[in-house]
């Protein structure tokens, strides 16, 4: 068990969301003591997020939940630079009108996870950034950046080690993110930035800046890279990353690439992407062989109902394709729900229909010996199965 007295750290820690603390108890405690904010950056070089993010969006998330306030950080200014963190290039540089759509964009994808009528903050850092004066920025913060400790980022030395350019432009990115830092701090009271293992480096810098400028104690937490069990990176496809707009990538496949996932990840990613209760991924997680797919088929099911459905339209449900003769022939409603990952068992599915808890095309399940057909398909095409007012799942003839 965690040894940690706030709510929030413990849940990052029994979750397997925690790789570095710069001040593990001093951060501890100003949770503990009472409501703290945080932060996690996102850059806005593309119109959607993608599942590398997803993990620090959890983060902010549960910060929420346990009672603090979350900031989400979107890069208007940054963007404009890219950061050079475990690249080999210089990112293309996008126009002002550019990034602000990204930004609209990607909005829509925080709105599900981030409640901002109770508090969470969306910022974008051209607010201040685009108001630097050069010279004054040199004197005042540039001063307290060391070449000598610059070059020993990873965002720096690993580009330079292969011998790729890296320019001026992104060699100021650290420094810019720092200062963010502390701009947070003085407008919003901000003590905590998060972001994955690779941004270590820029983090810390940030909380010497703001020693530095403002006395302030503030604080860093990073998360271990997103890896399968396989040490293979996590987030991509055949045809790319798996982003979390459904402009960009369709849910149906979103929920596949879950569904997909290694046999040995299946408990790290429900702890990671769901919310579901620990004792349930264990019993999930300890199903072997063909029973494990159930496991998969919920975490696919979870993640993508976070991530599309809430405030979405019904064709962007995550779906599950079944071959039109079966349902020709008949399918029992609590094998479908099954085959929807919905649920686990035929048992399970039985005492929600008691429960009223199932319906079919928004209609509640009262016969748990009903038989869908080819009747119950909508004007387009799907049947719609709900567990409850948040989870659905689209089930579609082929």
């Amino acid at each position: 068990m965690s040894a940690y007295k706030s709510g929030f750290l413990q849940v990052l820690a029994e979750r397997g969301f925690i790789h570095q603390v710069s001040d593990a108890g001093g951060l501890d405690a100003k949770a503990a003591a009472g409501p703290i904010t945080a932060y996690v950056g996102f850059d806005a070089t593309a119109p959607s997020l993608h599942i590398g993010n997803l993990l620090t969006i959890m983060m902010l998330r549960w910060l929420q939940k346990t009672g603090h306030r979350p900031i989400a950080l979107m890069g208007g200014g940054t963007s404009k630079i890219g950061d050079p963190s475990g690249k080999d290039t210089s990112r293309t540089l996008l126009t002002a009108d550019q990034i602000d759509a990204n930004i609209a964009s990607i909005r829509t994808v925080f709105s599900r996870f981030l409640d901002f009528g109770a508090g969470a903050i969306m910022a974008n850092n051209a607010d201040w950034l685009d108001q630097l004066h050069y010279i004054p920025f040199l004197r005042d913060v540039g001063r307290h950046f060391t070449i000598n400790k610059m070059l020993t980022f990873d965002s720096v030395k690993l580009r330079l080690d292969r011998e790729q350019p890296l320019t001026f432009l992104e060699f100021n990115y650290m420094i810019l993110q720092a200062y963010d830092f502390v701009e947070l701090h003085n407008r919003h009271g901000c003590i905590l930035q998060m972001g994955g293992s690779d941004q270590w480096g820029n983090i810390v810098n940030g909380i010497d800046l703001g020693r530095r400028l403002a006395g302030a104690e503030l604080f860093a937490l990073t998360t271990p890279l997103l890896t399968t069990s396989s040490g293979a990176k996590m987030g991509k496809t055949e045809t790319g990353a798996v982003w979390l707009n459904a402009e960009m990538m369709r849910p149906y496949d979103y929920w596949q690439f879950w569904r997909n996932c290694e046999d040995g990840d299946v408990g790290r990613l429900l702890k990671l992407f769901t919310e579901l209760p620990l004792d349930e991924i264990a019993r999930l997680a300890a199903l072997k062989g063909q029973e494990l797919n159930d496991a998969k088929k919920v975490l696919a099911t979870e993640a993508a109902r976070r991530t599309f459905e809430e405030g979405a339209l019904a064709e962007t449900l995550p779906s599950v394709e079944i071959p039109r003769a079966r349902l020709e022939a008949g399918l029992g409603v609590l094998a479908a729900f099954v085959e929807a990952g919905l649920v686990s068992s035929n048992g399970e599915a039985r005492r929600h229909v008691k429960g009223g808890g199932l319906r079919v095309n928004d209609v509640t399940v009262s016969d748990e010996k009903m038989v869908l057909t080819p009747d119950h398909l909508t004007p387009e095409g799907v049947i719609k199965l709900s567990l409850g007012r948040k989870r659905h799942v689209l089930l579609k003839p082929t």
